[in-house]
Order: C-alpha cells, then structure tokens, then sequence
C-alpha cells in the first residue's frame, strides 16, 4: 500500500502471475481461480504494466523540472525583497509624492504599535500561507517530502525569530553607584568568609569557588575599598571593612578545595606633614570587636551585704559538737554503808570487786 505502482491497471493480476508462491496480496487471500485467470492473461497484462511505467517515467520527469522551477522562483522572490530598499516593499521615484495614507498615519504612532502591527500583520500573512500549504493536496513524491521539509524548516526559522524578540535583555548589574559607592555584588552565588587577621595586619577573603574550574576563568580586581572577582563573567565585588593595598595584594587557589584566597595588606601609614608616621588605623568594627572582648574579660559579681540576707545559711543550720575522746579509766568502787536502810549483809553473797 503506498507504492504508486499500486495504481497501475491489473497491477494485481501481474503480481500474482509474477509470483507463483505468493498466497496473501494487500490482506487478500489469493485464491486459485485467481492465479490461474491472471496467468492466462498474463501477456496482454504485462504489456499494459509496460506502458503505464513508461508513462508514469515521464510524467516524473515532468515533476521533478516544476519542482525545480518553484524552488528557484522562491529562490528570486526572496533575493528581491531582501534587496529592496522601500521600507513597504516598493520603490518611490519622487520625494515629494505624497505617501499612502496608511504609512502617514502610522507617523504619528508611537514605534511600539507600529512594530506590534507588522508583527500582527506577519503572523496573519504567514498564518494563510501555512494552511494553503497544508490543504493542498500532496503527490506523494519526493519533490513533495523535500517541499514539506522546507516549509516546516521555514516555520521553525520564523518561530525563533519571534522567540528571540521576546527575550528581554537584561541590564548590566550595577557595580558602582553614580555617586562613586560600590556595592556588595553575589551574582555567582557563591560561599565566602571575610577574616580579618591583626596578627599579619591584613584582610583574607576565602572565596568557594568551584573545585574543578578553570583558573583562567577567574579574574581578581583589588581596590583600596572593595574586591571584585569575576567568575565566568559573573561579577562577584564585596566592600572591605578597611583600605587595603592593592599592590601588595596576593590570590591563589587552594589545591584541595578549590578555593580562592586572597590575601590583602591594609593601609598601616598614615602621611602627615611630609613625613612618615606609622599609625594604626582603626576602624568602627575594630572598636567594637575590642569592647566587646574586654568586657568578656572582666567578670562582674554583685556586691551584696552579708548581713542582709533574705535566705537561711544553709551551712550553719546543724552545729557540730566539739568531740572530745574519752579517756578509759576505773570506775569508783560503790562501798555499801551501813547505815542504808536497805543495806542486808549476806554472808552468802561474795563481795563486790
């Protein structure tokens, strides 16, 4: 099914004379009356296969030269517009002829609705050509599949031209304000920690940059005032907390993470007077951090009247008795008197020890 030869007259008859051991045809079973009718009648069939094949060459040929000649005055139209110089598509002999009346009333539209109107108007142009293509009926040939291939190539060029005018171009990021202050910038999104080490009197920027990226990839930029690093094209600039030297400054990568540390000196001199006097400068943060560390330091206790308790001394709620060792000693005899009234003496009875 789909074979154009499929067209031919007694193309079945020819098939199944042809093929002897052929028993279903195009779902059909193909039954012996059939074949023995077909090779009867195989000679005057073959003769008129023949013929329409020959026909059916040369009304190819036929196709495949209007195919070409469609190709090429597409070809020239297009060659055309893209070479006129008239913004409406035609030529305009004499500057002073009054123009359409559509073009002056466009004048006094603003450029938005102007564009939005052609681009309206092209949409609906193409939309008609689209689906005068699509209902006209097809040949089934090669030069149809190749046209078809190159309308819907058409399409898709026209679909991302429309996409990429829709694309809104984003605006710079803005780094520096008109007024001359840098901003704090993470456009990367990347993890940093800023460490300022009084030790070596110096600010360490500890930038993650991803392990495994290029270092060509990464430019450093050192201001008195701020950082910037470019990641990829992706500006990442933080304000330092002090004046730094950007001559004195170092970057390097860390071999096990990856990182970016960059390294930066502050300002330590000060010039006065044509000389040089080494002071330190301090900042607002460096104050702060020193208040806060002193006041760690010292350890405030309230200072209460002992005599003013409002709770019981717990310790001194049982007293102790001193103890004293006791010393073994002989007990004093117990001597009966005689003149207790009951005092009997018993001879019997031993005396006391």
């Amino acid at each position: 099914m789909g074979n154009p030869c499929a067209d031919f007259e007694g193309y079945r008859q020819f098939v199944v004379a042809t093929l002897q051991q052929l028993k279903w045809l195009d779902g059909k079973e193909i039954e012996r009356s059939e074949r023995i009718k077909a090779l009867q009648n195989y000679p005057v069939i073959e003769q008129q296969i023949r013929e329409q094949e020959r026909a059916y060459c040369l009304k190819r040929a036929k196709d495949k030269e209007e195919a070409q000649r469609k190709l090429e005055e597409e070809q020239e139209n297009k060659d055309k517009k893209e070479s006129d110089p008239g913004f409406d598509g035609r030529w305009y002999t004499d500057i002073s002829a009054t123009l359409p009346s559509s073009l002056e009333s466009k004048e006094h539209l603003p450029a938005s609705e102007i564009q939005e109107e052609e681009c309206n108007r092209k949409k609906f142009d193409e939309s008609e050509e689209d689906l005068a293509f699509w209902n006209k009926p097809s040949l089934f040939t090669p030069e149809s599949r190749l046209e078809t291939l190159r309308h819907m190539e058409k399409q898709r060029k026209n679909q991302e031209k429309l996409s990429e005018k829709k694309k809104k171009v984003k605006p710079p990021r803005t780094l520096i304000t008109e007024d001359g202050k840098a901003l704090n910038v993470n456009e990367p999104k990347l993890d940093f920690s800023l460490k300022d080490d009084e030790k070596r009197n110096q600010i360490i920027l500890d930038l993650a940059v991803y392990r495994y990226m290029d270092t060509s990839l990464i430019d450093v930029d050192v201001q008195t005032t701020y950082v910037r690093v470019m990641v990829k094209g992706k500006p990442f600039q933080l304000v330092l907390p002090a004046e730094v030297q950007p001559d004195s400054s170092s970057a390097r990568r860390s071999q096990t993470t990856g990182h970016l540390v960059i390294c930066m000196p502050k300002v330590g001199e000060v010039i006065t007077g044509g000389r040089k006097s080494s002071k330190s400068v301090k900042t607002t943060s460096d104050v702060i951090k020193e208040q806060t560390n002193n006041r760690s330091k010292q350890t405030e206790k309230l200072e209460v009247d002992p005599s003013k308790h409002s709770f019981p001394d717990v310790a001194n709620i049982v007293q102790e008795k001193k103890h004293t060792p006791r010393r073994v000693g002989s007990e004093p005899k117990c001597i009966p008197r005689d003149d207790d009234p009951d005092f009997e003496d018993n001879p019997d009875v031993p005396p006391l020890i």
